[in-house]
């Protein structure tokens, strides 16, 4: 059995193998100093970035106030005036380079390979928010490609997709509709320019329509229901990824999904081959 994981994430882990940077020792240290602050009766938990950093300088705690900036955000904490519910996890990107929707709500595929969604959804850990990114095949609503990460450039995005087309490597993606919000991972240059490799088809969430990508906030629904939330007390993104590793191997290979005949997805598309090999679909059927 072959685990579907990036690479990255295996030098990652190897590398926390070796023990703590400096960096991450002083971090550690620091941000028990901001809580200290934050959480005191002085803080009352509304002191921001500046005036946290000016009470750690006036403790004799010499510290920059962007690395306060950075390590409240590791924390998920926040000033008074800067509170959300919860984070942003896309940002609109460049109107000009943005596709056309292409699947206009119709969230069904005949065969593999045929469309693809994307999204990126959010984890609140004791380390701040972590962001999962997943790419799901909705011709059996198969998880093609995901990654973990404490950030939300576009290379959280672009590791998922790379894993995607790793899992798809045997089979063409030529004409593949890969579908996702307007949010400025999926609209980076870098991006797009992977999907044209693979000649794939860029679609895009039309504005103002709250269910333009609901089959991937369907399966980010899912996942913080079975894995994230009974839990509610993540560490950080060492864990929030090797726990999100198992489940989506558990997902596509054992979890019977109701869309899926009632059985596992992997399983499902399996049985498509098979009939595909057998004559007894074509390669426009639907088992």
């Amino acid at each position: 059995m072959v685990l579907e994981f990036p690479v990255s994430s295996y030098y990652y882990a190897k590398k926390r193998e070796e023990g703590p940077s400096a960096r991450d020792i002083r971090d550690k240290l620091l941000k028990e100093k901001i809580m200290e602050v934050w959480d005191s009766r002085k803080g009352r938990k509304v002191y921001g970035a500046r005036k946290i950093w000016l009470e750690l300088n006036a403790q004799g705690i010499e510290v920059a106030r962007f690395t306060v900036e950075r390590l409240m955000r590791d924390l998920g904490i926040r000033g008074a005036g800067n509170r959300r519910k919860r984070p942003p996890t896309t940002l609109p990107g460049d109107p000009a380079s943005r596709p056309s929707d292409l699947l206009d709500r119709y969230f069904h595929a005949g065969a593999p390979n045929r469309r693809w969604v994307a999204d990126i959804t959010y984890v609140k850990t004791w380390s701040g928010w972590v962001y999962t990114a997943f790419i799901m095949d909705l011709f059996a609503r198969r998880i093609v490609g995901w990654q973990v990460a404490d950030h939300l450039r576009a290379e959280l995005a672009l590791d998922a997709l790379e894993m995607a087309i790793f899992v798809r490597r045997d089979e063409d993606l030529g004409g593949l509709v890969h579908h996702s919000d307007r949010g400025v991972q999926y609209t980076a240059i870098r991006y797009a320019e992977r999907l044209d490799e693979e000649r794939a088809v860029r679609s895009v969430g039309s504005k103002g329509d709250s269910f333009d990508n609901a089959a991937a906030e369907s399966l980010n629904s899912l996942y913080k229901r079975e894995l994230i939330d009974p839990k509610n007390d993540w560490e950080g993104v060492d864990d929030v990824m090797l726990a999100t590793m198992d489940w989506v191997q558990w997902y596509n290979e054992e979890r019977i999904h109701s869309y899926s005949g009632d059985m596992p997805p992997k399983k499902y598309e399996e049985m498509y081959y098979k009939a595909l090999e057998s004559g007894k679909l074509t390669s426009s059927s639907q088992i």
